[in-house]
């Protein structure tokens, strides 16, 4: 790919935000929130300096806890006078590290604007703040057989405005989609202060498809302060197919059989044996420990169009190797089945002192082959591992299990995750499906996408935010990054761009 121009000055190398007037930021901060809404002392920043991904943490200059637009705008302008970096952050449940602090920066907590603006039963749409739980749409909407589909495992606390910066997805994505297919328009703040409105509820928006951009943008473009996002109907039923497999091989097979044979399920997932045995205990959800692989494939729709499709379900999985096959029986058995799955973040941290989640994608005809590379993985770093898939659209979840007390084991524990980012890339897929980049991933940028590329993202990302103040150091690499992360090819064995600093 060819690109035109001058590359951004923040492509080459990370801005330095040091010496920037803290009682000065803290004075003007003040002067436009209320009173307990920023927080300055250690102890009161304590609470945000990570995200889920808790083994990187930084304290940020301070927090600030805005309940209003206005109020947002006003931090944004102030900290674009003073040249401050802003983190915004949601819940906090991101996986990647796309909300931790920036150590000379202000953390811009979005949890306070929390309220469901509108619900149009007829339009099937909500107007929601950035504040509101995912599963709280649902709740509002309920009362007129209605719900917000993208369902992540984080659904009971995770926010919207979270959801829309890394575009997240569920174990329903599959039949439903991401958060980009469901949100309808965005309401978002520029560093400077400028209201943008992006996307429409018409059938279709005049002009580029800046909703697509801003989806997944992890906070980088500008601060989000209103969305409105696509409610479906519930559907009338819906029934759960809970197979099992003496075989990982068998069951990846099984996958790709099913989106092969024409059948989109509702939701089609994927757990192996370790990750079966640290579940079961934790929830009761009636999985065999025995099997050496469960799928879990969800049929949604009228009486008639369940019976039929679970019955095609049925015979894909047992042609493809199933030793067991159960479907279930009602709506609470239908919930204990997804329960399992949906729990098994927290039963693995039951089990281990600590865990690596990743998020690569890879297309589905190659899950078996990832998952016995996973498994000599296990062997070459000495850590184990359990996986969990969104199996349907390929997304993979494999939680490696380590001891941050022991020495070198997260070091070993992030090597173990670079790799498996690595051979994603290489089997034709990518480095995150949902998770987002963060700092987690940023490295693995530099393999799956070119110098020209990378200096068109920061293009983008400077047409928003020409000084870099939004989420600096985040989800797009420098080229020193790069550089330094060893993944910039080398000509005859020549050092890449040595006029670059090394640090």
């Amino acid at each position: 790919m060819e690109t035109a121009g001058v590359e951004p000055a923040d492509f080459l190398a990370e801005r330095d935000f040091g010496g920037r007037d803290r009682e000065a930021l803290l004075s003007e901060l003040s002067r436009v929130l209320p009173r307990g809404a920023l927080l300055v002392s250690p102890e009161d920043a304590r609470p945000y300096e990570c995200d889920g991904l808790t083994a990187y943490r930084q304290l940020p200059l301070a927090v600030a806890l805005p309940d209003s637009e206005d109020q947002v705008r006003a931090i944004l302008r102030i900290c674009a006078s003073l040249d401050v970096p802003v983190v915004a952050r949601g819940a906090g449940t991101s996986l990647s590290g796309g909300a931790m602090p920036h150590k000379d920066g202000v953390v811009l907590s979005l949890a306070r604007l929390r309220s469901i603006l509108a619900l149009d039963p007829l339009a099937r749409t909500a107007r929601v703040q950035p504040g509101v739980r995912n599963l709280a749409i649902s709740e509002a909407a309920a009362a007129h057989g209605l719900y917000y589909a993208p369902d992540p495992s984080s659904q009971i606390a995770c926010t919207i405005g979270g959801n829309v910066a890394e575009n997240s997805g569920g174990v329903h994505c599959l039949k439903y989609g991401l958060t980009v297919h469901n949100v309808l328009r965005v309401r978002a703040i520029t560093i400077e202060g400028e209201a943008l409105e992006i996307g429409s509820e018409a059938p279709d928006a005049p002009g580029y498809d800046l909703a697509a951009l801003i989806n997944g943008s992890e906070g980088m473009l500008a601060v989000i302060t209103e969305i409105t996002v696509r409610l479906t109907p519930k559907p009338l039923t819906a029934k759960v197919v809970l197979a099992a497999f003496d075989d990982v091989v068998h069951a990846g097979d099984a996958v790709a059989a099913v989106i092969a044979a024409g059948i989109i399920p509702a939701g089609m997932e994927m757990m192996d044996q370790p990750a079966t045995r640290a579940v079961e205990p934790f929830v009761h959800a009636g999985y065999p420990l025995d099997a050496k692989a469960l799928l879990l494939a969800e049929s949604d729709g009228t009486p008639e169009e369940v019976e039929e499709e679970i019955g095609r379900i049925r015979e894909v999985m047992a042609a493809n190797g199933a030793t067991g096959i159960r479907v279930s029986r009602d709506e609470a058995e239908r919930l204990r089945f997804w329960s399992g799955r949906k729990a098994a973040f927290p039963a693995v941290g039951r089990i281990s002192p600590d865990y690596y989640c990743m998020d690569g994608t890879i297309p589905r005809k190659r899950l078996a082959e990832m998952l016995t590379a996973i498994a000599t993985l296990e062997g070459k770093y000495g850590l184990r591992c359990c996986n969990v898939f969104h199996a349907g659209d390929g997304n993979l979840h494999p939680l490696i299990l380590y001891d941050a007390n022991a020495a070198g084991e997260l070091e070993r524990a992030e090597e173990f995750g670079g790799e498996i980012l690595e051979l994603s890339v290489e089997y034709g897929g990518t480095i995150t499906g949902e998770h987002g980049v963060g700092i987690e991933k940023i490295g693995q940028m530099c393999s799956q996408f070119s110098r020209q590329e990378l200096a068109m993202f920061h293009r983008v990302k400077a047409a928003f935010d020409p000084r870099g103040l939004l989420n600096p150091g985040k989800a797009i690499p420098t080229l020193n990054r790069c550089v330094e992360f060893g993944r910039l090819h080398v000509h005859k064995g020549g050092v890449p761009h040595p006029e670059l600093p090394r640090f």
